[in-house]
């Protein structure tokens, strides 16, 4: 993930940057959801059962903890279906990993919610827009405003540990604007926005991805909020995800408005790495399947058949091993791009939905060739 606002204003105010000192994992914990969102990676559904046992996952966590992982995003399907969601993060708060809840906030009540804001570092809820888009993406009439009761709800008793997700797709794209506005009126810290990858049903559904000038014009409209809330002190952080490339023309528009504090954000930008998959982030899906990013396409071990130590450490696969070189050999326009040790090639996911070839350019790219030459 890009976090620009983090890096604009550390950079601005001379501080360091909050960086990355370790792995994050996400962790589908489960693939039963009480929704039936369009661009679900997983597949969700309320018809799905529960693979992974309690203790298999408690036996895991502290191999996770070994291994570097610093941070745990609990995800799904919808997490807070797990009855033993609340003893596996605590377990992780034992071991002192950063634990991430995100969730859709249908199952958050005035009987869980302090609760929730105990357990968790951070809550992060899904919201696709304005009620009409958001009941449509999310399937389910009057999702959007449970889900917004859940966000006010959770913030009437810490503001600062909660924000919304917003995935981008030529459904939800004119409601982009509609996300920023509502943050600034509810008091939300945080927005975070996807770029969507091709996997689960956002591979069903690549109709709805953006085109590359869409998508552009999108990147622009994010990155000059940033540059607003900086210059007028609103306290709302932004964050990109899964579009490496974000970070380029970030750069180039940070460079004409702060041109002494180029080299300084080229530095960090570097020393960021771009994309991470397999690298500084790992994901483990509800059957227990490790992958070097939930959207990945092959697995690389089973926590059922092999010790997480071995599968991420003492014997990495080949993939493993060509995904950690920095930074990768991609083909394409990623082979001449003097910004590849920033964005690292982008998705491999999407490199091989389009192309069938995991080291083959984020066909989602939208630098043209001057910008990458």
């Amino acid at each position: 993930m890009f976090r620009l606002s983090n890096l604009l204003n550390s950079v601005l105010d001379g501080k360091e940057a909050r960086v990355l000192d370790g792995a994050i994992a996400i962790w589908n914990f489960t693939n039963r959801c009480n929704l039936s969102c369009l661009h679900c990676y997983s597949k969700a559904s309320l018809d799905s059962k529960d693979t992974l046992s309690t203790q298999t996952i408690m036996e895991t966590l502290p191999k996770l903890k070994e291994n570097g992982v610093k941070f745990l995003i609990f995800s799904g399907g919808e997490p807070l279906t797990r009855h033993d969601i609340y003893d596996i993060a605590s377990r992780c708060k034992e071991l002192g990993i950063v634990t991430y809840l995100s969730t859709n906030g249908l199952y958050v009540t005035t009987k869980n919610a302090k609760k929730i804001l105990d357990t968790f570092n951070y809550i992060g809820i899904s919201i696709d827009g304005s009620e009409d888009t958001h009941d449509y993406f999310r399937g389910l009439k009057g999702s959007f405003v449970e889900s917004m009761k859940a966000v006010n709800l959770l913030n009437s008793y810490n503001q600062r540990k909660v924000g919304i997700r917003f995935t981008i797709t030529k459904d939800t794209l004119k409601d982009l604007k509609f996300i920023f506005e509502l943050a600034q009126s509810e008091g939300i810290a945080k927005i975070y926005i996807s770029h969507l990858v091709y996997s689960g049903r956002g591979l069903d559904n690549l109709k709805m991805d953006l085109t590359k000038e869409q998508r552009r014009e999108a990147v622009e409209f994010i990155l000059n909020k940033a540059f607003e809330y900086r210059e007028n002190g609103t306290n709302i952080e932004i964050v990109t995800g899964n579009m490496e490339m974000d970070a380029i023309l970030f750069l180039e528009k940070f460079s004409s408005r702060y041109p002494e504090f180029k080299d300084e954000m080229l530095k960090r930008l570097k020393a960021w790495g771009g994309n991470s998959a397999g690298r500084k982030l790992l994901n483990i899906d509800s059957e227990g399947n490790v992958k070097p990013d939930p959207f990945f396409p092959y697995i690389i071990g089973n926590i059922y058949k092999s010790d997480f130590s071995d599968i991420w450490s003492n014997k990495p696969s080949d993939i493993l091993v060509k995904l950690r070189k920095h930074p990768r050999e991609i083909s394409g326009k990623c082979s001449e791009c003097k910004w590849i040790d920033i964005c690292n090639g982008g998705s491999r996911s999407r490199a091989w939905a389009i192309y069938d070839d995991l080291w083959a350019q984020d066909p989602s790219c939208y630098l043209n060739e001057e910008e990458i030459k």
